[in-house]
């Protein structure tokens, strides 16, 4: 396959099993796709514009080597599936371990834990303003998770922890190829001056707290609209 193909087979390959194991008769996610996917689209139109905005400043770009080119705006048609595929895979995962574990051990430390990562993100973003990917993104993500703890209260944030965890796994994997991890070059390109400048391997620490924001909006309007539809969150189930 042509290199040009790498960032599109990335993202297939990302959702194509979430995708196929979606209709297992035992745990049917399709039923839930009139929650899922406004989840998704709401969110990726937010973090489309924002991709629209860093892309134009700099502060991260995309490889032509990598990608079809194909243009949605300034942004390579890959990076805007990017933002459906893998919300998709994500909120699979934390559907898929909710079936297979029934109870919410993180129940009774959620707020704990999002108490101390809201301080942590507010404070890092704050301090870190002069670096615009790091002080938007700790900032951003430490107020919706800090907004969610004050207005929304959810019950769900345990078990998103555990899915979070669990969805580390591919992020590095897909994250290091992005970035340039078993490639010649990366897929994805970041500006230093923009960020701390710490990798892991060669993925910027930003990245996991953008992607714990990217899932953390799209579980919470999911589990909006579920509740405005009627199926109320247990810890149980």
């Amino acid at each position: 396959m042509e290199s040009r193909y790498l960032y599109l087979l990335i993202n297939l390959l990302s959702v194509s099993l979430p995708l196929i194991f979606s209709f297992y008769p035992k745990a049917p996610f399709y039923k839930k796709w009139k929650y899922l996917f406004p989840a998704v689209l709401i969110t990726a139109s937010i973090f489309l514009l924002w991709d629209v905005v860093f892309t134009e400043l700099g502060i991260w770009g995309f490889n032509p080597r990598y990608i079809t080119g194909i243009y949605v705006f300034n942004l390579p048609v890959e990076e805007v599936l990017f933002f459906i595929c893998i919300p998709y895979a994500s909120l699979f995962t934390y559907f898929a371990l909710i079936h297979l574990l029934k109870k919410d051990y993180l129940f009774p430390h959620q707020e704990l834990i999002s108490s101390c990562l809201s301080v942590f993100l507010l404070i890092g973003g704050m301090y870190h303003m002069d670096k615009s990917y790091t002080g938007v993104t700790f900032f951003a993500a430490g107020l919706f998770i800090a907004y969610q703890m004050l207005f929304l209260k959810p019950r769900y944030m345990g078990r998103f922890y555990v899915a979070f965890a669990v969805t580390l796994v591919p992020f590095f994997i897909v994250n290091g190829i992005l970035t340039g991890s078993f490639i010649d070059e990366p897929v994805v390109w970041y500006n230093n001056e923009e960020n701390l400048g710490i990798r892991i391997g060669t993925i910027p620490i930003e990245d996991a707290f953008y992607g714990l924001l990217l899932l953390t909006m799209n579980v919470s309007i999911y589990e909006f609209l579920k509740t405005r539809d009627g199926e109320y969150y247990s810890i149980y189930s």
